[in-house]
Parts: structure tokens; C-alpha cells; sequence
């Protein structure tokens, strides 16, 4: 059997030819190249200014029980500083540990009774600081500096008849406490969160892609010609693939559980509600995705860029706190962010049904939206 022979007898008008019009067939996918254009830039964005490593002010909220000049130094030496930012200053014990549990603050300051009276004295009176240890980094990233905070905020006080204070060891002490993860776990952050990850990869992609292959085998346009309307068509379409998302979530909350033996320790129906909300919102989203792409390729760019910066703004790998605001607020359009906060204050920190609503309003409003517009895209005859 005889090989062909390799021909290098190249023509560069057939090569210039082919070129151009491999150039026309790019200017008329231009979604595809648009994707490849905004990518990169998206990516070097988001990394760059987004991303932060070293938390900082980070919502703290700052139980006073007494109120002295060295509370008082101690209290504007923690707002000149950036490791925290003071977002309420309480009186009662419920108001901090509400705010904690909602993710509303990342710690919890408390100047006991009697705290200047037992440190005069030298008995070491103690500062309680609660932190939110269900992202084990974010709450480690400040506890060291309000540590230094309060030694700089206390030292310019211990002069002259209180001088003798300033030798170490310090004159008080600062015992910190990690709720709802006290090991510091990080599969207790990261399984969680998980789930939402896989259910916006899959949900979006599946839906994308699937409705988008119709369009391309030809059997949309049998059923654009049924008397079936937009809206039914939408409901039958995502109905099967709620009962996929409701697998998958099993499946993960058995791994979670017997694997990784992460407690469940907040309402079943919150969360139920919660993860029926998501699933909904991403399947919406899908489907408003294959309303624009024309095949099954641009579908899924189309997907890997909505699935980008639902990874680094919703709060998954880096505080969504310690971001800019400006990333803040996109990241508060995404569906995934508010569900984040859900399962976590669910699984994690114990959450009910009127824990969640401050982030369940805004997942319904965000699939509210991404449905009407879907409908408002859904081509009822094909071009």
C-alpha cells in the first residue's frame, strides 16, 4: 500500500484566499469573538482590582457596656484603622449575635461592665471578641490587628500615675472567639459553597446548550409551530431539570455529611426554599442565554463567562467583603452571591426562615428579571 505524497507546492493566493475568508466567517460570529475579546480583559480586571488576598475593613460591630476614656480611645483607634470598619455599636448582647449570624458583621467587639475599673486595678479584664469563623480566612486576617489596635489605642493612655501598666505583659487580655467553625475547618466554607459552584455550572450550561441544540437540529421551529406559547414552553422546558439540580443537591449534602461531617444545623425548609430559589434563578439564566447564542459553542462561552465572575465575586475564594465596592455591587447581581450567604448561614450558623429574607428577596427579584427577559427574547417564529 503506497503512502500519498505530502505536496509543498504551497499557493499563497489560495492561502490569502482561505484567510479571508476565515475572516468573514469571524465577522459574522461576532458573540464568539467578542467573548474572546472581553475575556481577558475581564480576567485581568477582576484579578487585579477586584481580588484581595489581605482582608480589610472588614463590617465589625462593637458592644460597649461601659464607657470610659480608654473605651473611648481604644473605640477611635479601631475606626481610624482599615483592618475593620464599625458598622453599629450596640448596647444589648441579641443585637450583636443577630448581626453576626446574618453576615450583616464579621465580628462581634465587647467591652464588658467594669472593664477600666478591674484594668486599673491589674487583673487583666478581658476584650471578647466573636468572630465569624465560617470563612476561616476573612476571620483570621484581622483578630492579629486588633490585637495591635488595641496595645497603640492603650499605651498613649498609661502615663504618668498608670505608667506602670505599659510594661508587658499587657494589662488586659483579649480572648477570641470562633463561632460556627471553631476548628477553623476550611471544607466547613468550602463544601457548602460548593454546592452552589456546581449547581450554576450545570444548571446554566445544561439549559443553555440543550435548548440551543433544538435550534440548531431543526425541531424549534415544529414546536414554534404548535398553538404552545412562550410561557409554557419555558415551564417545560426547565421543569426536568429542577429534579437534575434537586439530585445533584442530595448528592452533595450526603458527601457533605458522611464525608466531610459537616453539621446541619439551621431550618431544612429555609433552606429548601433557598436552593429551589437558586435552581430556578440559574435556569433562568440558561435559558436567557440560549435566547441569544445561535449554537451550542456560543452557549457555552457564553456560560464560562457568566461562570467566571460568579467563581471571584460572590464571596467563594476570597472575602466578598474585603472587595471594592464596585465589585461589591456587581457581585450583589449575581445570583449565586445571595445563595452563598444562605447555605452557609443555614448549614453553619443555625438560620431560619427570617435569618435568610435579607438575601432571599434579592435571589427572587434577580429570577423575577432573568425570566421576563428570556420571555421578552423568546423568538416566536425563527428569522
Amino acid at each position: 500500500m503506497k503512502l500519498p505524497k505530502l505536496s509543498f507546492d504551497l499557493s499563497w493566493a489560495r492561502v490569502f484566499a482561505v484567510f479571508l475568508k476565515e475572516l468573514v466567517q469571524m465577522r459574522r460570529d461576532r458573540p464568539t469573538f467578542a467573548i474572546m475579546i472581553m475575556m481577558p480583559i475581564m480576567q485581568l480586571v477582576l484579578f487585579g482590582y477586584a481580588i484581595n488576598t489581605d482582608p480589610r475593613h472588614l463590617p465589625a460591630v462593637v458592644e460597649l457596656r461601659e464607657d470610659g476614656p480608654m473605651t473611648r480611645a481604644f473605640l477611635a483607634s479601631l475606626k481610624a484603622s482599615t483592618f475593620v470598619d464599625i458598622v453599629a455599636i450596640s448596647t444589648r448582647e441579641s443585637e450583636g449575635d443577630a448581626m453576626l449570624r446574618s453576615g450583616e458583621a464579621s465580628y462581634l467587639i465587647t467591652i464588658p461592665d467594669g472593664f477600666e475599673r478591674r484594668l486599673v486595678r491589674g487583673e487583666r479584664p478581658q476584650i471578647l471578641i466573636d468572630a465569624d469563623a465560617s470563612d476561616p480566612v476573612a476571620a483570621a486576617g484581622a483578630i492579629g490587628a486588633i490585637e495591635s489596635v488595641a496595645r497603640s489605642a492603650f499605651s498613649a493612655e498609661f502615663e504618668g500615675a498608670l505608667a506602670s501598666l505599659a510594661s508587658p505583659p499587657p494589662p488586659y487580655e483579649i480572648v477570641v472567639h470562633r463561632r460556627y467553625n471553631p476548628a477553623g475547618v476550611s471544607a466547613f466554607n468550602i463544601v457548602p459553597a460548593l454546592l452552589g459552584i456546581i449547581l450554576t455550572m450545570t444548571m446554566v450550561m445544561i439549559t443553555s446548550i440543550a435548548l440551543t441544540r433544538e435550534t440548531e437540529r431543526g425541531t424549534m421551529e415544529n414546536l414554534l409551530a404548535t398553538p404552545v406559547r412562550p410561557m409554557e414552553v419555558m415551564i417545560g422546558k426547565i421543569t426536568p431539570y429542577v429534579f437534575v439540580g434537586a439530585v445533584q443537591v442530595v448528592i452533595v449534602l450526603l458527601m457533605a455529611t458522611f464525608l466531610f461531617h459537616i453539621p446541619f444545623t439551621g431550618s431544612p425548609f429555609a433552606f429548601l426554599v433557598g436552593v429551589t430559589l437558586f435552581i430556578l434563578a440559574n435556569l433562568m439564566l440558561g435559558y436567557l442565554i440560549s435566547t441569544i447564542a445561535k449554537t451550542q459553542m456560543q452557549a457555552m462561552q457564553m456560560t464560562f463567562f457568566v461562570f467566571l465572575p460568579s467563581i471571584l465575586l460572590s464571596g467563594f475564594m476570597f472575602p466578598f467583603r474585603a472587595m471594592p465596592n464596585w465589585a461589591q455591587a456587581l457581585g450583589e447581581a449575581l445570583p449565586i452571591t445571595h445563595f452563598l450567604r444562605i447555605v452557609r448561614e443555614v448549614v453553619l450558623k443555625d438560620a431560619d426562615m427570617p435569618d435568610i429574607l435579607g438575601d432571599l428577596g434579592p435571589l427572587a427579584l434577580i429570577t423575577l428579571a432573568l425570566a421576563t427577559l428570556a420571555l421578552l427574547r423568546f423568538r416566536r417564529t425563527l428569522d
